[in-house]
């Protein structure tokens, strides 16, 4: 019976609907679930009841001692053939059933064996009386044995049927035999009845007790498919990123503690999108479930692990000791793929079906001991991999100088940026075209190599954020504007350029906050600009900041705009106080075309109530035209380049309102 049919059936017995016919098999279940608790019960009821059966012969010796000898035999004859029986069955593991019978039979026949036994006494006025403790045997069959209920009516009605027999040979009065069979006759309703009551009462509470597990068994059921649809890509029904996560701490603790080696590996399908985009996404999906079907068949026989790690790439781990080893699976997982020859037309390389590139690495001792650096690794090996023309596998080479990574030696070089001072800013003038006055500056990171090389921002930003070393940078920058130049002063204005990573990062807005207050600078000196270039998500968190720092005075600039994917709506969505059009349309406007779309854009702009900036004004026609277009602010090397802070505090010294400050500064 599944819990499912078994559930209803206990609803419907615990709703007691008159019409319900419950099936044998739940008082199957219910003699089964309660067998051995009663078998429990049966055996240190009849020890307890005999003990006190044969303390009873106290009370025979002083109330009918002519023939004490004879009932206190009884007793004896009676436990010492019931009890030795009852054990035999009891150690013969036989059913509570038979052990209850067994009990009820020995109360009828020790009740038998002292009521005849008596019943000769001369002592007729106190066995009158005595006799009356015969309803401790009824009270036995019905309450202290667990006895089911047709038993327990069987076992008392004998007893009844025996007081009413000995009450015949009896030679009491006609009162006293009424008054004696009405109070066995009551004591024979009240404890079947109080008998129907407790056996009713136990078996509600086995039908609630069953529910509860049911309910138990459905919740740990229904927890447990959580865990794995939680932990289980839903497309490929491979582990998901979760579940890879976990799996590859594990792997990796085994390694530190127990020494047990291991691989992974990165598999990217090849030319996957120009498949999803010609062959649909239905098919794109079939592909990949093909593919994920294929690996887990492969690594299932190396006792390994595999999991979506990305659209169209897999990763797996695997207990692996040698790079032979790695080498020779990593080809055997490759090969896999290849030997579906799902049709790949779209290809331009000379292979017309589905193939993957596969980068593997192996685990080895490192100095840094991070968990990440095998995964690093297998990411560059797959890099090899593509750059060799795909359909290959190849496996990390330490020693190998094609394998190296720029972005990686950056990465270090920014974790130790600040506390090396490798990392600096500069200032560039923004001039407000109708004053000619300076109205604010911009400060720009630089950063440079231990050797003092330069290293572009377009190199080192992108890498920042994906490390996400630019939280600690992004705050330094701002602690460092407001220490070079706001604190005393130098510059009424300063904005700073701020990723995406910060606005979404927990408490960004507080710790701005933190910064100005030990300062002391004003939050309406500084103005933070957001790249719309970056694709930004408009999800709440980062609305929420920006409102935040609104709050605290700090200007909303959008930089770069025209250049990427967003802008429109975050015109919609946020009130900036300056808009940054990308210098590219100002430098377009040789043409007419060129010239129009950047009038345009300065419409749109200023018709949404924004104050309009553009860059790279380098030359006296592009401030012609700048002047021509009504735009209020410019910014480039025609205006001035960007120089340190030192720079800008020998200016003010010269001119502190900074309306002096142009081009040749």
């Amino acid at each position: 019976m599944n819990d499912q049919r078994l559930s209803a059936i206990v609803e419907t017995a615990l709703l007691k609907k008159p019409s319900a016919t419950l099936p044998k098999s739940l008082y199957g279940l219910y003699q089964s679930e309660s067998d051995k608790p009663r078998r429990r019960i049966a055996r240190q009821g009849i020890w307890l009841s005999f003990v006190m059966y044969l303390l009873f012969s106290i009370t025979d010796a002083i109330l009918i001692p002519d023939v004490a000898r004879y009932s206190i035999t009884a007793r004896v004859l009676v436990g010492l053939i019931i009890l030795p029986f009852f054990e035999y069955q009891y150690h013969s593991n036989q059913s509570s059933n038979a052990l209850d019978l067994t009990c009820a039979v020995g109360l009828v026949v020790a009740y038998l064996a002292w009521l005849f036994t008596s019943l000769p006494t001369d002592y007729t006025v106190n066995f009158s009386y005595y006799m009356f403790y015969g309803c401790i045997f009824m009270m036995g069959a019905n309450l202290f044995f667990s006895f089911q209920f047709q038993l327990s009516v069987i076992s008392s009605t004998a007893i009844l049927a025996s007081v009413l027999t000995a009450l015949y040979i009896f030679p009491g009065s006609a009162t006293y035999r009424l008054t004696l069979a009405t109070f066995y006759l009551s004591c024979f309703a009240f404890t079947t009845y109080v008998n129907w009551k407790l056996n009713k009462e136990r078996f509600s509470v086995f039908l609630n007790a069953m529910k509860a597990r049911i309910r138990q068994t459905e919740a740990v059921q229904r927890g447990e498919a959580l865990l794995k649809l939680s932990r289980t890509d839903a497309l490929t029904g491979v582990a998901n990123r979760r579940a890879v996560d976990e799996k590859l701490r594990d792997f990796w603790d085994d390694w530190q503690m127990l020494g047990m080696s291991f691989s992974a590996m990165l598999v990217d399908v090849d030319f996957f999108k120009k498949f999803n985009d010609f062959y649909g996404h239905q098919e794109g999906d079939h592909c990949l479930r093909l593919v994920a079907d294929a690996l887990s068949e492969t690594i299932n026989k190396h006792h390994g692990f595999i999991g979506r790690y990305g659209g169209e790439e897999f990763i797996i781990l695997a207990p692996i000791t040698t790079e032979d080893e790695v080498a020779e699976l990593a080809e055997g997982i490759r090969l896999a793929v290849e030997d579906l020859r799902i049709a790949h037309e779209q290809r331009r390389d000379g292979t017309s079906f589905v193939t993957v590139s596969v980068g593997a690495a192996l685990v080895r001792p490192r100095n840094d001991g991070k968990l990440e650096r095998i995964i690093h690794e297998a990411d560059r090996a797959l890099y090899t991999a593509k750059a060799s023309g795909r359909n290959c596998s190849r496996v990390f080479d330490p020693n190998d100088p094609f394998t190296s990574d720029e972005s990686e030696n950056v990465a270090a070089l920014l974790r130790m940026a600040t506390r090396e001072k490798l990392v600096s800013l500069v200032y560039q003038p923004i001039q407000h075209i109708a004053s000619g006055e300076t109205e604010a500056v911009e400060a720009l990171m630089r950063l440079r190599m231990l050797d003092g090389t330069l290293v572009l921002p377009s190199q080192f930003i992108p890498v920042a954020e994906r490390t996400g070393a630019i939280l600690d940078l992004g705050l330094w920058a701002i602690r460092t504007v407001c220490q070079d130049l706001l604190m005393d002063g130098h510059v009424s204005l300063v904005s700073v350029n701020v990723s995406p990573i910060q606005l979404k990062a927990p408490g960004f807005a507080a710790s701005v906050a933190a910064i100005l207050s030990e300062t002391g600078v004003s939050g309406s000196k500084l103005a933070f600009e957001i790249t719309e270039g970056l694709d930004m998500e408009m999800h709440s968190d980062v609305l929420r900041c920006i409102a935040d720092l609104k709050r605290l005075g700090i200007r909303i600039w959008l930089d770069d705009f025209g250049t990427g994917f967003a802008g429109l709506s975050w015109l919609r969505l946020i009130d900036f106080d300056t808009v940054k059009i990308d210098r590219s349309f100002l430098h377009d406007c040789d043409t007419t075309r060129g010239k129009a779309m950047l009038r345009d854009i300065v419409g749109l702009v200023r018709n949404r109530g924004h104050s309009v900036l553009i860059e790279g004004v380098e030359t006296d026609e592009h401030v012609a035209l700048v002047r021509e277009l009504e735009i209020d602010k410019v910014q480039g090397f025609h205006v001035g380049r960007p120089v340190a802070a030192k720079q800008f505090q020998s200016a003010y010294a010269v001119n502190p309102h900074l309306h002096g400050y142009r081009k040749s500064a």
